[in-house]
Formats: structure tokens, sequence, C-alpha cells
């Protein structure tokens, strides 16, 4: 009897759910772009996160621009959205924050970064944490770090190649930029530290792409137990940075923690340990995991492409060439110089689309074209409908780093969002290039790879090595 009851009780609450979509649908001026809101409550959550292993348009997105367009409805976590593929209306989504659209993700992130992450902030306090993390990872900050980069890609590489095993270049990246960013924001180095925060990071990362069903056992749950263990972490490190100093260090050795305590302290800061920690820790995932995806992805494209290779190699033997001394470290003006390696750079993260969709909820009711884009809804920008244009890049799942000769991708474009755009724009961007070109340096001018299993990729929808991809590294 009870499950009848159930069985009844649930059905009513799909109906009315349907109801009150559709109703929603209709009370509102002018017309909404045409697609399917999918299930009741489940709406085309499953589709959006069903596995592919393409670099290609994810098939949920590709379906629904052949039979819809380029901008269409649909339902995703309990959330109704229009899902933009449009360059134009990318562009104009970008340029209206805090006008017509506002950063906001579904509840389901936010329970994984938090609510009070840098992309739920908005206004003043948005620009004031931005501004605290460009001290650090900014441009002036970066000539001062370029030889720590160095440096932790050099020990590296000689610890990966003297191993004599294949290394993971997922794992092994993963880790080295974990340790130098942990190292920069406060001070952590693991083989001084009894609990391991790489770990934890792992265990949240695992289900980070998951379905978001919060059930004892999914990856979702494990997910959401690795931040807490993380943030437990965090919290412990802040507590103890505050016990045991009462002197802020005012030097170029000072980390975020001692920036957190010194603005903490302050009468009528806007900072709060809450939004420190929840910053701290998306600034730990988002500098090492996607920085070593890309960076995976770029070593399996040279591998794949022995002519780019063979170029990369150049460019950068020939920096070293020009030097009074061959094993002087690099300079500020020699990372400035890599032209074609900021080709390669471009190029890799076009086609790895590590952030395949950016949230935006929709503050006013907005026309464009002939489509009326309600208030309330959420709105998802689709960069890799737009980097996978064939009208806009000739060939587009094709490798080529030539395509970029000649074109300024120092700030985000109409056809070039892979670090978001407008205000918004990835405060990490700088950083991650910083990284990649110094590791690439590094690694075609003193070392050969071999590919050796793995490197077949999965999304889901963001980018994965499933079974990682293991090469064999050894000197020249």
């Amino acid at each position: 009897m009870f499950g009848i009851v159930l069985y009844v009780g649930a059905l009513l609450v799909m109906i009315i759910t349907k109801w009150i979509l559709n109703r929603r649908s209709i009370i509102m001026n002018g017309v909404l772009p045409p697609g399917s809101m999918g299930w009741p409550l489940l709406g085309e959550t499953l589709h959006f996160f069903a596995p592919n292993n393409s670099f290609d348009i994810s098939p949920f997105i590709k379906e629904r621009m052949q039979r819809y367009g380029p901008i269409f409805k649909t339902s995703i976590v309990g959330q109704q959205v229009i899902v933009s593929n449009d360059a134009e209306l990318n562009y104009f989504i970008f340029q209206q924050e805090g006008e017509l659209f506002q950063s906001c993700y579904p509840n389901t992130f936010t329970k994984i970064f938090g609510k009070q992450h840098l992309g739920s902030l908005h206004g003043f306090m948005f620009k004031y944490l931005k501004n605290m993390v460009l001290n650090l990872f900014g441009p002036e900050n970066l000539k001062h770090m370029i030889s720590e980069i160095e440096e932790a890609s050099n020990r590296s590489l000689r610890m990966w190649s003297s191993s004599h095993t294949s290394v993971d270049m997922k794992e092994a990246t993963a880790q080295m930029i974990f340790e130098l960013t942990a190292k920069k924001l406060l001070s952590y180095e693991s083989e001084k530290c009894s609990d391991d925060l790489r770990a934890n990071f792992a265990a949240f990362i695992k289900g980070l792409l998951s379905f978001p069903v919060n059930i004892p056992g999914t990856a979702y749950h494990k997910c959401l137990q690795g931040r807490k263990n993380v943030m437990k972490m965090l919290k412990k490190m802040l507590q103890q940075r505050r016990e045991s100093t009462g002197l802020i260090k005012e030097t170029s050795d000072r980390d975020f923690f001692d920036y957190v305590l010194k603005e903490v302290g302050q009468k009528d800061t806007l900072l709060t340990e809450e939004i420190a920690l929840d910053l701290m820790f998306a600034l730990l995932f988002a500098s090492y995991e996607t920085t070593s995806l890309a960076l995976t992805l770029a070593i399996k494209f040279l591998l794949d492409h022995p002519r780019v290779l063979k170029q990369l190699t150049e460019e950068h033997h020939a920096i070293i060439k020009r030097r009074e001394n061959p094993n002087s470290g690099m300079t500020w003006n020699e990372y400035k110089s890599m032209k074609f390696t900021f080709q390669v750079i471009n190029e890799t993260v076009r086609l790895a689309n590590i952030v395949p969709v950016i949230f935006r909820k929709v503050l006013k009711e907005t026309k464009f074209k002939e489509y009326t884009i309600p208030a309330n809804w959420a709105i998802m920008v689709c960069p890799p409908a737009v980097h996978l244009n064939p009208s806009k890049y000739t060939n587009p799942l094709d490798f080529n780093p030539w395509r970029w000769e000649g074109i300024d991708t120092s700030v985000a474009s109409r056809n070039f969002m892979v670090f978001g755009g407008g205000l918004r724009v990835c405060v990490g961007a700088d950083f991650a290039k910083v990284q990649m070109a110094v590791f690439l340096h590094s690694l075609v001018t003193k070392y050969k790879l071999k590919p050796s299993k793995g490197g077949g990729i999965l999304r889901s929808p963001g980018l994965q090595f499933p079974n990682g991809y293991h090469v064999c590294i050894s000197e020249n």
C-alpha cells in the first residue's frame, strides 16, 4: 500500500513540475528559442552528461544544433537553460556582465566549490578578490616566478627520466604543478606534512564530472567528501599559521595565507575566513587540474605531429644559442619571444575545450535576434561550438598551430574564449601559459619522449584521460 501511495505521489510531483515548467515558458513577452525541456525533474540531464571520446562538439550539443539551430532551450539538473553556441550571443553575454547577465552556476556546482567561490561573487567583492589573486599570479609576479617554474620543471623531468619506467604525464604534471602552486599559495610542501592534501583533491576530482546524485557510494558523494576533507585541512593549516606567527611577512616570500591573515585582521575588511578558504580551494584546483590536462594534451599532440615538434624544438634551441651563457635560466623576454610555442598552446587549448560550458544567470528579460531570453533562467555558453566551427577554423578538428600565425590572442575574442571573456576572463590564464611554455622549453631542449600506452580521451562533459597517457622519457 505504501509503495502505491509513493508511486502516485511521485507521479503527481512529475505532472505538476511539468505543468510549472510549461507555464513558465508561456508567461513572457516574445518567443523562446526552440528546444525540449525533457523529462519532468530530470530534464535532459542524462543526455548532457553522457560520455563521448571525441574532440568534436559533444553529441548532446551537436544533435540539438542540427535540430534547433545554435540557440536552444533545455533543462539540466532541474534548471531551465538557454544554450548558446552563437559566437555573437556569447560575446554579448560576456560584455553585459553585471547588467543583463551574472555569473551563476547550478546548485550542484555550488555544493562542490562552496557558496563563496569566485564564480558566485559579484560587483565590488568579485573585483576585490580578483585583484587579490592577480597580486600573486599577475604578469608582474610571474616575471619573478619564472625561475621557480623552470626549476620545478627541470627537477621533475630529471626524476622522471631517471626512473627508467613509463610516466603517466597527466598524473605527473598534475603533481608537479600542484606542489608548485601549493607552495606559492600556502607554503605547503608534501614531504614536510603528515596530511596528504593532493590525495584528498584526487578523490574530489574523480567525482567532479559525475552525475550529481548525492548518495553514499556514488562518485558525486565521494566528490563532496573529498571537498569536505580538503576544506578541513585548509582550515587547520590557516589556524596553525595564525597561531605560529604574530608578524605577517612583507617580503617576496609572502604567500596567500599571509595576505589572508593580514586582511582578516583589518578593521572593516571585506574578506572573511569562509571566502578565503573557498577561494584557496578553487585556486588550488584550477591551477593544477586544468593546466595538467592542457599540458598532457600538448605532449600527445607533439608526439603525434613530428613536424610541429621539430619546429617547436628549433625555436627553443635558438633561444639557448642567443644566450651569452647557455646554462643561464630563462628570462621574461625569452618567454615573450616564443611565438611558435604560443601557437602550439593556443591550438592545444582550442581543441582541449577544458571548460566545455560557462554559466550565467539572466538578470533581465533580453531580446537577441528573433528570440526572447527570460529573466531568471540560466544561459549556458558553449565554447566548443565556436572553437570547432568550420566557418571560423578550417578543418577544425586538425591540430594545426600554424593557423595562429599573425593572430593576437592576448585577449578573448568572439571566436576564441578558452579563458572565458569580459570582466570574468580567467585570472590564472597568464600563469597557465607560463607554466606550459616553460615546461615545454625544458622538455624539448633536454629530453626525448616515446609514447607507451594510454592517451585516449573521454568527455562527460569535461576532458579526461581515463587510462592516463604514459610516455618514456630519456635525456638527449
